[in-house]
């Protein structure tokens, strides 16, 4: 289990292996389901919080463990649709963002996997400056708790779609879903967890074989290689033949559909050849495309594809019996683009230390 300055991270411990350390503590089992809703359903942020539980045990606690809790380095809300981007600082100085996207639904929350990302995909803030590091199990559940604790309300779904790629950070991920829908703490329908990947194949194979009832979105964003490997590196070592058939395999072995991402980039991928292309390479696929209209990022060059355009893409998927949404824009007023805010603070920051090396 991940250590912080060699005390364990308690918040990354599950039910079992919390109840295991407890009682290897000479402490009673029922303490660590007591410590285990302090944690996960009250969401406490210190052991001191923890009133029924001794204070001998609350010392104990204390100078065995580490308890990871984010501190919101800037919040900002969206003066069009009201959606909320945090930028959570964490412990070792690295900062991350999550977004709240509310809708008649029910609250939902897309929160980071990773601080920055190594995939590289051209269109998108979070690859900039690349792969800080892989998060915690604790500090991906810290993005929901906080939010649910900021705004009051209960968070009903959770998309795996911010900084970073979640299949990356496999092991951390998958013990973030078990204990995320747990009984025992938010209790989150599998079915209302959605995770995206850019196409890892093999560790898209791994998860089909978890048989878990959450969504998979793939990140596929264009109908050919060539075109694709423009966009993704990704796709420099998997081919779409690998990539789909991985996504056929989810289907079969799973049950659930899986969501084609697909961003929508001006003269790249949004004419009605490539819908056409895209129509021809899914068409045998049990999935749900997502047209995204790419938010513009300062450092790149692509720009968002027209209305006019978008409509006809979708209306000839529609038309060939493919199933499509167009991905409603939030959050464009606070840069709700995934990686733009923390892109903008790490700028921020580096201006503030050459400032000081000035002198």
């Amino acid at each position: 289990m991940t250590e912080l300055n060699e005390k364990t991270d308690i918040k990354s411990l599950t039910r079992e292996e919390l109840t295991a350390q407890i009682k290897d503590m000479g402490v009673p089992a029922f303490r660590a389901a007591q410590i285990y809703q302090w944690l996960h359903e009250k969401q406490a942020v210190s052991f001191h919080e923890m009133t029924n539980l001794p204070s001998e045990l609350r010392g104990q606690l204390e100078e065995k463990y580490a308890l990871v809790v984010l501190r919101p380095v800037d919040v900002k809300i969206s003066a069009i649709d009201g959606t909320r981007k945090y930028l959570f600082g964490l412990p070792d100085g690295n900062v991350i963002e999550s977004v709240l996207m509310k809708y008649k639904h029910g609250n939902s929350v897309c929160i980071s996997s990773q601080a920055g990302c190594r995939m590289g995909c051209r269109f998108c803030a979070s690859a900039i400056g690349g792969l800080a590091r892989s998060l915690r199990t604790s500090e991906m559940l810290e993005q929901v708790y906080r939010i649910q604790k900021d705004i009051g309300e209960r968070i009903s779904n959770v998309v795996m779609m911010g900084s970073g790629e979640p299949l990356d950070n496999y092991d951390n991920t998958l013990r973030f879903i078990h204990m995320v829908t747990d009984e025992w703490g938010l209790n989150i329908s599998q079915r209302s967890i959605t995770v995206s990947t850019c196409g890892l194949v093999p560790e898209m194979r791994r998860l089909a074989e978890e048989k878990l009832q959450i969504t998979l979105a793939l990140s596929l964003h264009a109908p050919d290689d060539e075109t694709r490997r423009k966009l993704m590196p990704v796709a420099n070592k998997y081919s779409l033949k690998e990539v789909l058939e991985a996504c056929h395999m989810y289907f079969e072995t799973t049950g659930r559909r899986v969501t084609f991402e697909y961003s929508l980039v001006r003269g790249v991928n949004d004419n009605l050849e490539e819908a056409k292309a895209l129509v021809r390479l899914i068409r045998d696929q049990h999935g749900h495309v997502n047209l995204i209209p790419v938010n513009p990022v300062r450092e790149r060059e692509f720009v968002q594809s027209s209305a006019g355009a978008v409509t006809a893409f979708k209306n000839y998927l529609e038309k060939n019996g493919i199933n499509v949404t167009i991905r409603r824009e939030m959050g464009r007023d606070i840069q709700g683009a995934c990686g733009q805010l923390r892109r903008s603070y790490l700028e921020e920051k580096e201006r503030e230390n050459a400032g000081l090396c000035a002198y």
